[in-house]
């Protein structure tokens, strides 16, 4: 019945990661108007799926990471309650996020639930703990923020010494008059003048004007982003499947591909049914950005994740994506301090949260 537990647990985790977690490397793209939410939406799953199946090749090493070996004693790795225990605290703990709106880290989520679980059984390796998988934690979103900040100046200095301008539209009407016909067959001329009227911001369109290498500018930076937000996405599931599918095999006796693929389904089929709470808050709410502003985030996001991933070091895909939102909102003076507080409160809540779920779930179990 535990290895059942454990089981429901690890793929209600997979959807609930696919839910919380698909928006995060397509929002910019939503935000600065390059693609539709569904068209995003759609995006993000397939490119995480893709990223799900390579982690078969090169997730090993978070795949040990997330084993729990060397992070609690030996002996409750051998028991089903240790797997289905951590695995409910984490999904419970992401699904309630994803309820009310709040991008958090499902990183943080099985962190909080082994943590929570060990220290029920007594068994915890403290140091482990914090240098595996804190230290990365706290790091990651603090970097991006920088890297994003920083990059989007570089950049910006970049295009304007290659002529390469920003414009706007604004919209003109003309007024149409009919032109009567007088009794004596004469024709009435009248002069009709153009107005310049205001329109919703969804109507506007503000365009990069030049070429680069020869490339009109808008569709390069377009291109370019489209493709950024499919590599966020696929180190998401390059990075996070790895964690996920540690407790199926730990507890199944199931070739690791079998695993991996499973666990990629869930998040991808949460990642389209379940995802648009937190993709309209990510979307537009957290910060106001241009296409522009939008890609550096992505960029930075992306070398971020697949660089952590490469190392085997768990970083959190939220922090990373978020993190680099707030950069570039605090670059151009438009994050919603707000909506950022609320986040930061959801990260900081997360990981005790989740420990408390899985030392009451170890309980349960252990009895």
């Amino acid at each position: 019945m535990l290895v059942l537990v454990a089981i429901v647990a690890a793929l209600g985790l997979a959807f609930a990661n696919g839910a919380n977690d698909n928006a995060k490397g397509v929002a910019t793209l939503v935000a600065g108007r390059t693609l539709s939410l569904k068209t995003a939406l759609r995006l993000a799953a397939a490119s995480t799926f893709a990223g799900s199946i390579a982690a078969a090749l090169f997730g090993q090493k978070l795949l040990a990471a997330f084993s729990g070996k060397g992070l609690v004693a030996g002996e409750i790795l051998r028991a089903p309650a240790f797997f289905a225990a951590v695995g409910l605290a984490a999904a419970t703990t992401v699904l309630l996020a994803t309820r009310f709106g709040f991008p958090i880290s499902t990183t943080h989520a099985l962190v909080g639930g082994i943590t929570g679980v060990g220290i029920s059984a007594h068994a915890l390796i403290w140091h482990r703990i914090v240098g595996t998988f804190l230290v990365p934690l706290v790091v990651g979103p603090l970097l991006s923020l920088v890297a994003a900040g920083a990059l989007y100046v570089v950049l910006r200095r970049a295009r304007l010494w290659m002529g390469v301008s920003r414009e706007t539209c604004i919209c003109v009407e003309q007024s149409q008059v009919p032109v009567p016909v007088t009794a004596d067959g004469a024709i009435q001329a009248f002069r009709t003048n153009a107005t310049v009227v205001s329109r919703p911001v969804s109507e506007c369109v503000e365009r990069y004007s030049g070429r680069v290498v020869g490339i009109e500018a808008q569709s390069l930076l377009d291109g370019a982003h489209v493709l950024s937000g499919g590599l966020i996405s696929f180190a998401r599931g390059l990075n996070d499947t790895p964690k996920i599918a540690a407790i199926l095999l730990a507890v199944a006796a199931v070739h690791p591909n079998g695993v991996v693929t499973s666990v990629g389904v869930a998040i991808a089929v949460g990642g389209l049914v379940a995802v648009h709470r937190v993709a309209k808050v990510l979307s537009y709410r957290v910060a106001e950005m241009n296409d522009g502003q939008a890609f550096s985030a992505n960029l930075v996001t992306a070398a971020c994740v697949i660089f952590a991933s490469r190392l085997g070091l768990p970083v959190s895909t939220t922090h990373v994506s978020c993190g680099s939102i707030f950069g570039i909102g605090a670059v151009n003076g438009k994050a919603d301090v707000g909506v950022i507080g609320k986040i930061v409160a959801a990260w900081v809540v997360t990981l005790p949260l989740a420990a408390v779920l899985g030392w009451i779930f170890w309980r349960v179990f252990a009895a």
